[in-house]
C-alpha cells in the first residue's frame, strides 16, 4: 500500500511548525484533515492516487476562489489563496503532455476495444488513474470523445 505522500505532506507540516512558516503549517494542516475525513468516512488509510485527487480538488476550489476574490478586488486573498495553491501544487506528479494523454487514450482505447462513444466510461475508467492530478480530466475526456469513432 502506497502511504508516501501522506508521510511526507506529514513531515512537511511538522517541519513548517518548526521553522514557523505559517501559511504553509496552515495548508498542511487543511489538506491533513481533508485526508484524515477521506479516512474516516472510507475507514481505510489514504493512498497516494487518492491524496493527489484530493489536492486536485483543493486546487480547483483555491482556483474559483481567486476568480472570485479578482472580481471582488480583494488582492490580499487573491495572494493568499494564491500562496495555498502553490504550495498544494509541489505534492502533485509532474504534468502530462497532450500529446502523452492522447497516446493513453488510444492505448486504452485498444485495449477496451472501445466501438464508441458509450464506450467512453470504459476508457475513462482506464485513463483516470494514469492522468489524474496530473492533467485536465475534463480535457481527456474531450479527446476520448474525439478518438473514439
Amino acid at each position: 500500500m502506497e502511504l508516501r505522500l501522506k508521510i511526507q505532506i506529514q513531515t512537511d507540516c511538522n517541519n513548517a511548525i518548526k521553522q514557523k512558516r505559517k501559511e504553509v503549517v496552515d495548508t498542511l494542516r487543511l489538506l491533513l484533515s481533508a485526508i484524515k475525513q477521506f479516512e474516516v468516512d472510507t475507514r481505510e488509510p489514504a493512498k497516494d492516487s487518492v491524496i493527489t485527487s484530493i489536492i486536485t480538488k483543493q486546487i480547483k476550489q483555491r482556483k474559483e476562489s481567486i476568480e472570485l476574490f479578482n472580481k471582488a478586488g480583494r488582492t490580499d486573498l487573491v495572494t493568499k489563496e494564491q500562496t495555498e495553491m502553490d504550495i498544494l501544487q509541489t505534492y502533485l506528479p509532474e504534468p502530462l503532455l497532450e500529446a502523452e494523454v492522447v497516446q493513453l487514450v488510444i492505448q486504452a482505447i485498444a485495449t477496451s476495444q472501445a466501438s464508441s462513444v458509450r464506450d467512453m466510461g470504459k476508457v475513462m475508467a482506464m485513463v483516470k488513474p494514469q492522468i489524474e492530478g496530473r492533467f485536465d480530466l475534463a480535457k481527456a475526456s474531450q479527446i476520448i470523445k474525439e478518438k473514439l469513432p
